[in-house]
């Protein structure tokens, strides 16, 4: 066991607040278990693995949520995964350093915080209206994303997500619901790019600990979103959920600035 009971006790408490706030947007969570991950554990690879592996947890049982609900439609989602898939795995096969690593994950988590915040603050009708877009757009995005999820470790979703609702691509629930289905096919296609690479470290331990936290955590947060949450509701809080993850990422994990 590499962190005694006091320590893992404090970390799962904090995984499972991630987990309920992230899972209550469609995501999983894994750039904010990246950085707290970076607190604790020394080796690259068991980050990057722990952090994947409790995004798919967090994201299958939300997921499965948002199918039963109606909102997880495959047919629709299948253009951003058919892409996404090869390109995690091949992201998932490129050994970063790790400033280079939280640089381009903490940058490209505030441009697409940024860009979600301006467009909700401008838009004063809360009734949500679709844009439609030509199919090859989904398999593009896919692509490009799955390839960034797969090479900063995380499922994608916090990047898809703030890009489609700032596009208007559809409802905010269909989107949270696409994210999570997103985050999940990428997570596993991440996992399966470190194992081919040697690369996947478990300390198994402390993953169970964690993976109950996200559980839990993830199971309440997926409901807020079905049950109480607006559209509008959605959009801020992704915003600034993201927004708050890419500026620490940048400057504690990237640019190591200390506070």
């Amino acid at each position: 066991m590499l962190l005694n009971l006091s320590a893992l006790l404090l970390l799962m408490g904090g995984f499972f607040v991630i987990a309920t706030l992230y899972s209550s947007v469609g995501f999983g969570g894994g750039s904010s278990y990246l950085a707290l991950l970076a607190l604790v554990f020394v080796s690259f690879f068991a980050i990057r693995s722990m952090a994947l592996i409790c995004n798919l947890v967090v994201v299958f049982g939300s997921s499965y949520l948002y199918w039963k609900k109606g909102y997880l439609d495959i047919k629709q989602f299948l253009p951003f995964v058919m892409t996404s898939i090869p390109m995690a795995f091949l992201g998932a096969r490129f050994r970063l350093e790790e400033n280079t690593f939280f640089i381009i994950l903490g940058v490209s988590l505030i441009i697409a915080a940024l860009a979600l915040l301006f467009q909700t603050m401008r838009v004063k009708n809360l009734e949500e209206i679709s844009s439609s877009y030509p199919p090859w757009v989904s398999y593009v995005l896919g692509g490009g994303i799955g390839l960034l999820s797969g090479l900063v470790g995380i499922g994608g979703g916090i990047f898809l997500a703030p890009v489609l609702l700032h596009m208007k691509w559809d409802k905010s629930i269909k989107i949270a619901a696409l994210a999570s289905f997103f985050i999940l096919v990428n997570s596993i296609s991440s996992i399966v790019g470190l194992m081919t690479t040697g690369t996947f470290e478990l300390p198994w331990l402390e993953a169970f600990g964690l993976v109950f936290a996200v559980f839990i955590g993830g199971q309440i947060g997926v409901r807020l979103s079905l049950n109480t949450l607006t559209g509008n509701s959605i959009k801020v809080i992704t915003a600034v959920l993201v927004l708050m993850v890419g500026i620490r990422v940048l400057l504690v994990n990237g640019l190591a600035f200390t506070f």
